[in-house]
């Protein structure tokens, strides 16, 4: 049984492509808490390797032997699955890459998310976020549609706009916070004046723009259904927003090629509250892409698909021991 939408009728209990009976990654009751298997913001916290599902980088580089169409890409991102699915803890699409294609582009996008096995999450990285009518639309196409287990969200429309992400119990979204992206700073640190409540009560003090946006996204998901997309780049930012929003999951990306290190990411990354600070690993999860799909395209050589698949495979499995999946 599904968490009933606004509309009241059920969405489908099945992917409508692929049929497989959906996953309840969080509980109904939001005060059990009690993770699902391979639930990726609390059960599964430190993926040992995170699939990359883009166009081999970001530049759209692919090994040679590929064409750069779609099919192509449909073809090299099935080589990075059949690869790095034994050491994942969840698969993060990135929709534009996808999009770019147009309809083709979004049919592939199906197909591999049906290739995808039913305990894996899915995280449909989109940042998406618009007024409440048009998130409505948004949720039901990545979360019923598509069949995806969460989505990556900009809260800038604030949480009036996002509810219809926040109340799928079974469904789960990351908020951006501090992305791992060089100009981030420009609106990102902005100073943003200290507030109080409508009864005159101090209730948050002078500080960055992320950091504000960690305090009010901490009151958004009382049911465990939100956490925040903090760069591995910006580690002293990762480390504020812990003490900040202790409890919240935290999706990391920007490890590896963007030049973000693991160390302080594993040390500062962690969840120390409920609900993610409850689970193993304390609601981490960390995203390697290219760390891996570049294992097939760094020397431009050709190579039959199963010399690429192990050249991928050894690299993913590398990053399995800085990395693991937490039971």
């Amino acid at each position: 049984m599904r968490h009933r939408g606004r509309g009241g009728s059920s969405p489908p209990t099945s992917c409508r492509r692929c049929r497989r009976p959906r996953r309840r990654l969080l509980p109904r009751d939001p005060a059990q808490h009690r993770p699902a298997a391979r639930e990726p913001a609390c059960r599964v916290d430190l993926p040992r390797a995170r699939c990359r599902e883009e166009r081999g980088d970001e530049d759209g580089a692919l090994p040679r032997g590929f064409s750069s169409d779609v099919s192509g890409i449909e073809r090299f991102a099935e080589l990075v699955l059949e690869a790095a699915l034994p050491y994942a803890a969840a698969v993060k699409p990135n929709l534009s890459f996808y999009e770019a294609f147009g309809s083709a582009g979004l049919a592939s996008l199906e197909r591999i998310r049906a290739r995808i096995p039913a305990d894996v999450p899915v995280i449909a990285d989109g940042k998406r976020g618009d007024i409440d009518t048009t998130s409505i639309r948004q949720s039901i196409a990545y979360f019923d549609a598509l069949g995806v287990d969460a989505v990556t969200i900009n809260p800038y429309v604030g949480q009036e706009a996002l509810l219809t992400y926040l109340d799928r119990l079974d469904r789960f979204a990351y908020a951006l916070c501090r992305t791992s992206n060089p100009g981030a700073a420009d609106l990102q640190a902005l100073r943003v004046r200290a507030a109080w409540d409508g009864d005159g009560a101090f209730s948050a003090p002078d500080e960055p723009l992320w950091a504000r946006v960690a305090r009010e996204v901490a009151t958004w998901g009382p049911g465990g259904t939100v956490g925040l997309v903090v760069g591995a780049t910006a580690t002293e930012e990762l480390r504020a927003i812990r003490s900040i929003a202790p409890g919240l999951a935290v999706l990391v990306p920007g490890v590896g090629a963007q030049g973000g290190n693991v160390e302080p990411v594993l040390r500062f990354g962690p969840a120390t509250a409920p609900p993610a600070g409850a689970r193993a690993g304390g609601g981490l999860l960390v995203n390697v892409s290219r760390g891996i799909a570049n294992a097939a395209i760094g020397d431009g050589a050709a190579g039959s698909n199963s010399e690429l698949v192990s050249r991928l495979s050894d690299v993913a499995q590398s990053w399995s021991v800085k990395l693991p999946v937490l039971p």
